[in-house]
């Protein structure tokens, strides 16, 4: 399938970066529309039910929506299978693609937690999250199951961006002492399809949400940049 397809997206969506993963794995031509989901276009809410990203639109012209679904068929459709071929492998892969979305909803609680109780609740519940996903990975890499990027690689990697940024402010200690993770989020991080995944302002961006969240996060950022502030003054 030669045809160009066109990926409906947010500029800080995780779940857009999965589907644009995946399209750079396949090399799949594609184009990208940036939407703000604050003022939806009214194509946009007629074409997405959930009112969601991603959307993609194929070069048929129907729209497809939520990211799980996008990616199967995109891996369905595109040479080079990022699924494994014996079924219990590739149902354990789909299973852990789901754990991704658990971990990306334990990421929402953590930036949105009110106060320092919950927020440390809510990196405990990460630690956990990343102990078990430690015992999960091949120790060998460079990725989740070895030496084949998959779709579970493409599910963490927007999972692992989120920490490239957050590291920067404040020591979490989530990921401290789980050495098959490290060593697999500094592969993903490398990945061209994982560079290119999002825009250039990204973290920035990022930073910018995170300010406005009015939460125990935002007050350790915005503390971090009245340090920083302070320093460059002198």
């Amino acid at each position: 399938m030669s045809e160009v397809q066109t990926l409906i997206s947010h500029n800080l969506c995780p779940y857009v970066q999965r589907a644009a993963i995946v399209l750079s794995e396949k090399s799949a031509p594609f184009d990208r529309i940036y939407i703000d989901l604050a003022d939806k276009p009214e194509w946009f809410q007629k074409a997405s039910p959930l009112g969601k990203v991603p959307l993609l639109k194929t070069g048929e012209g129907r729209y497809l929506f939520e990211s799980a679904p996008i990616v199967e068929y995109l891996d369905e459709t595109q040479p080079g299978r990022l699924h494994p071929d014996q079924p219990v492998e590739r149902a354990r892969h789909r299973a852990y693609v789901e754990f991704a979305s658990q971990v990306l909803n334990g990421i929402g609680s953590l930036y949105n937690a009110k106060h320092k109780q919950d927020f440390e609740a809510a990196k405990a519940a990460l630690r956990l999250n990343f102990c078990h996903l430690e015992e999960q990975i091949d120790p060998e890499g460079p990725f989740f199951a070895g030496d084949p990027f998959s779709l579970v690689d493409a599910a963490f990697a927007p999972v692992f961006r989120y920490f490239d940024v957050l590291d920067d402010f404040v020591d979490l200690k989530v990921l401290d002492g789980l050495e098959n993770t490290e060593k697999w989020r500094q592969h993903l991080a490398k990945r061209p399809s994982v560079v290119t995944a999002v825009a250039e302002t990204y973290q920035e961006d990022l930073r910018a949400f995170l300010r406005r969240r009015d939460s125990w996060l935002s007050y350790l950022l915005k503390q971090s940049d009245i340090a920083a502030s302070a320093t460059a003054k002198h």
